[in-house]
């Protein structure tokens, strides 16, 4: 049986290993860094996983990856402390590997899908900080006290600590200003950053595991989790009635992350197969859809949520089916299958701007000489027409005794000096 646990991790480490190879051939420019960083946290998250929930020398290895530093490495610049955390490389390699991903989506639909680069540095800040907003005050709901008692420990989002909704609402109002100041289709850009939103996040939700936060609540399955006293929910801070050596917790932001990369491999899936019949705002809406029926059975596992009263419903799973019924509602509208006089008007093209075609000149340019800074032009000939000599005929009278005007002689021609 070990021998097979063993064979299996090295299987799946060799896929991991050629997953990445194939992400930096192709976005080798932009992600190979951060594809490293990503490769050494996979290779321990598969082992710990595969080894050690499957119970080879249980206890050692969960002493060794519940306390995994969640930094990388620090050094002193001066007075200055730099440090790069787990978290912070993580959440960016998802917004990069987001970004990557809706470049190329809005390529294929014929937009200029370098404009996604641009829109980054306004929606990924403004982003980070509704992400930050809304975890600090879902957490207030909650009955926490620890940014009311520690105001800046809110500025310490290095720490852990933000919420997708939020990021998505500050993120999309900024991104809404950007697209129609720079006069492009809005609903192109949604359709084609929906998958990417997904990607991102999941990629990202392993550090959620480093900082042992957005886990549910205790679990007997095999694939449970060791939280640390330090980490540990106030409910579950009781370490008579939850040890910590036999005590797992379901890893949500495992949930979570298959749950994300399989509505984008649909999403992907949908985009190739229909791609004649999708029409805009489809795929956005079938990720409302999808994405709010997910996060509201997420919801379930999320004891750390802030509760409607004394029911299970949190505020965060309401605004989940929201997002779902919406979605619903969109797709529906977008098929005439129910009318809606907001949808009337709604575009069956996506409007990407023609570029305006070259004026055609009466020479064309040799660039071979452009490095130098000359451009050598040669005349293009023009065809012209050669006149048809034309043969007199007789004038003849039109009326009898008439005599027909009579030829004008031709004009002199003019010496030419040579």
């Amino acid at each position: 049986m070990l021998r097979a646990v063993v064979n299996v991790y090295g299987y799946c480490k060799n896929l991991s290993f050629l997953l990445d190879v194939l992400f930096i051939t192709l976005y080798y420019d932009k992600c190979l860094f951060f594809m490293t960083l990503y490769e050494i946290f996979i290779t321990e998250f598969i082992q710990f996983f595969l080894v050690c929930e499957m119970g080879y020398n249980r206890k050692k290895i969960t002493q060794r990856y519940s306390m995994i530093d969640s930094v990388i490495f620090s050094f002193k610049l001066f007075n200055l402390e730099i440090v790069l955390r787990w978290y912070g490389v993580l959440v960016m390699l998802g917004a990069v590997a987001g970004a990557v991903w809706a470049e190329r989506e809005i390529k294929r639909r014929g937009e200029n899908g370098e404009v996604i680069w641009d829109a980054m540095i306004w929606v990924l800040p403004i982003g980070i900080l509704g992400a930050r907003l809304w975890y600090v005050v879902n957490n207030i709901f909650a009955g926490g006290s620890y940014y009311l008692d520690n105001p800046i420990k809110i500025f310490y989002v290095w720490e852990g600590g933000l919420h997708f909704f939020g990021g998505l609402l500050f993120g999309g109002v900024v991104l809404y200003f950007f697209l129609k100041k720079n006069g492009m289709d809005v609903w192109l850009f949604l359709d084609a950053l929906a998958p990417a939103t997904l990607l991102g996040q999941a990629l990202a939700r392993p550090a959620n595991f480093i900082n042992q936060e957005l886990y549910g609540q205790p679990t007997q399955l095999p694939w449970g989790i060791s939280i640390d006293a330090t980490h540990r929910l106030a409910q579950y801070s009781d370490l008579i009635q939850f040890p910590v050596e036999i005590t797992r917790f379901h890893p949500t932001f495992a949930y979570e992350m298959v749950l994300n990369f399989l509505i984008v491999l649909f999403l992907w899936w949908l985009s190739r197969r229909y791609e004649d019949e999708l029409k805009p705002g489809t795929l956005f809406s079938a990720w409302l859809l999808l994405a709010g029926l997910s996060r509201t059975f997420i919801e379930f596992f999320r004891p750390d949520q802030a509760r409607i009263g004394e029911t299970f419903i949190s505020y965060t799973m309401v605004v989940s089916f929201g997002m779902a019924i919406v979605g619903a509602v969109m797709l529906l509208a977008r098929f005439g299958k129910v009318q809606l006089a907001m949808a009337e008007g709604w575009e069956e093209e996506y409007q990407v701007e023609q570029k305006p075609r070259p004026r055609v000149r009466a020479y064309a340019e040799d660039v071979s000489d452009m490095d130098n800074g000359k451009a050598v032009s040669a005349p293009v000939k023009r065809k012209t027409v050669a006149k048809t000599p034309t043969k007199k005929t007789a004038a003849t009278p039109s009326l009898k005794g008439k005599k027909a005007p009579a030829a004008k002689k031709p004009a002199p021609k003019r010496k030419v000096e040579k």
